[in-house]
């Protein structure tokens, strides 16, 4: 692999060809629970240098590992052990490269981190909504190889409903140049869609054209408490009737994450009279008419649900720091209890909406059972039905206990999740963690068509390999 190397040194420049302590930063995933090797790590700075890097290491049969932000949560990014991959760092590919306030898209590198094209956006007088904890830090190629989600699902649908367009080089190091910003384009295949959500497998994203949308006009934010999951479901349904399209966002937390949050980090304020109720849930109404109305609005739905029974405690906020402190509890502060309450075993599920209570009850019943005192720490997009539904620790279990049980967990829950219609990933892909159980709920028929693809578009299986299909 040294002719490899060298010609890797002459295309990018010796300093953007990185070995020995200078790599081990990108070979390591985000929680450190999965480190790899790699040939190289290599940062190339326009898309015709990606293309270059893909077409060397084709001619040498080099696999390659593609790598934004490192912030993904299932190895997606991280190279296995055996040291022959180059990982292709798409940090230097990181300009806003046009916004068309007409057409309301913004243009940018896959290299951008998320919070710079939100701000980009906003410093145009327009909103991109995508929103994720970790927005500071992940990149658009990140988020589009996984087809992100976030809290805004609800409102303006995940990466794959963000996009119109994408910049590709391919497994043979050629260029589709599609950055169009068409809200129609019925000329063949989707072959956008196709690239999104496949973690870097089929191709490699350099570019995108994205959908801006106006700022709202107000916004308004409540914290929710209901007397069971039953209640929370059915004020989803009454929120979408009222808010219509303005309820952007409807976070569900269970009173075991809002303790674990008073336990950990009493410093956070939580702004509730008690935790009596069982089930909470963080909304957001962005309005385009004005404050006004959406406080009329904000009012009159939880008012009715007061009424109605269906909610039992809430809190309005008053202000913006207000609003920013009830979001802190779902961002940051939600994230550090768990951290400083040991390590648990996390799940990124989907259900139909209307089955999260009948597999919330079945699942907390089939983990008591097999694992007695074990907590399910259960939170997540209500609005799209996403969960992320981790398992702690039982009181006076030990945490290495716990993840020693972790495949059997997992079983537990995934099965449970395809019981009642689900998926076993929502926005978090599949990477390496979940391909070997992947096949456990896919039928065989989604399988070969998966494989076709992969054959199709990367015959030599050379586009990070090992990730979502057995290599």
């Amino acid at each position: 692999m040294t002719q490899l190397l060298d010609a890797l040194r002459e295309t990018l420049g010796p300093a953007h060809v990185l070995s020995g302590s200078d790599a081990a930063a990108f070979l390591t995933d985000q929680h450190g629970r999965l480190t790899g090797n790699a040939l190289a790590v290599v940062r190339p700075a326009t898309t015709e240098q990606v293309a270059q890097v893909v077409r060397l290491c084709r001619d040498h049969r080099a696999p390659l590992v593609p790598q934004g932000g490192n912030t993904g949560l299932m190895g997606g990014a991280t190279p296995d052990a055996g040291g022959q991959a180059v990982l292709l760092s798409l940090g230097r590919l990181n300009q806003v490269l046009a916004i068309d306030t007409d057409n309301d898209t913004i243009t940018v590198e896959s290299g951008c981190v998320l919070a710079t094209v939100q701000q980009a956006a906003f410093d145009a007088g327009r909103l991109f909504p995508l929103s994720l904890g970790s927005e500071g830090s992940c990149t658009i190629g990140g988020n589009l190889g996984t087809n992100a989600g976030g809290t805004q699902v609800l409102r303006y649908g995940n990466m794959r409903e963000l996009t119109l367009g994408l910049e590709v080089v391919t497994a043979e190091g050629k260029i589709w140049h599609g950055l169009r910003g068409l809200r129609k384009d019925n000329t063949g295949y989707a072959l956008r869609d196709l690239y999104i959500g496949s973690e870097g497998t089929l191709g490699i994203i350099t570019a995108a054209t994205l959908k801006m949308f106006p700022l709202p006009a107000a916004q308004h934010t409540a914290l929710l408490a209901f007397p069971c999951i039953v209640s929370a479901v059915a004020f989803l349904s009454q929120a979408r009737a009222g808010f219509g399209a303005a309820l952007t966002a409807f976070e569900l937390l269970s009173d075991t994450v809002l303790k674990l949050i008073a336990q950990h980090l009493p410093e956070q304020k939580i702004p509730l009279e008690s935790l009596a109720g069982p089930w909470y849930a963080l909304i957001e109404l962005s309005d385009s008419e004005g404050e006004a109305h959406a406080r009329e609005r904000f009012e009159a739905v939880v008012g009715q649900a007061f009424e109605d029974g269906l909610v039992v405690d809430a809190t309005i906020a008053e202000s913006l720091q207000q609003s920013q402190g009830l979001w802190r509890l779902r961002h940051e502060a939600l994230g550090e209890a768990q951290r400083r309450d040991g390590r648990n075993i996390k799940h990124d599920v989907s259900v139909p909406i209307s089955r999260i209570p009948d597999f919330l009850r079945a699942t907390a019943a089939a983990l008591e059972a097999r694992f007695p005192g074990v907590r399910p720490v259960a939170f997540g997009h209500l609005g799209d039905g996403n969960l992320h539904y981790n398992v702690a620790h039982a009181p006076g279990q030990s945490v290495t206990a716990l993840i020693a049980q972790e495949d059997a967990i997992h079983e537990v829950v995934h099965d449970s999740v395809f019981a009642h219609g689900g998926s076993i990933s929502a926005e978090h892909g599949i990477g390496q963690l979940k391909r070997d159980v992947l096949p456990r709920y896919k039928s065989e028929v989604e399988l070969d068509l998966m494989r076709r693809l992969k054959q199709a578009l990367d015959p030599l299986g050379l586009l990070n390999p090992g990730k979502v299909l057995a290599a």
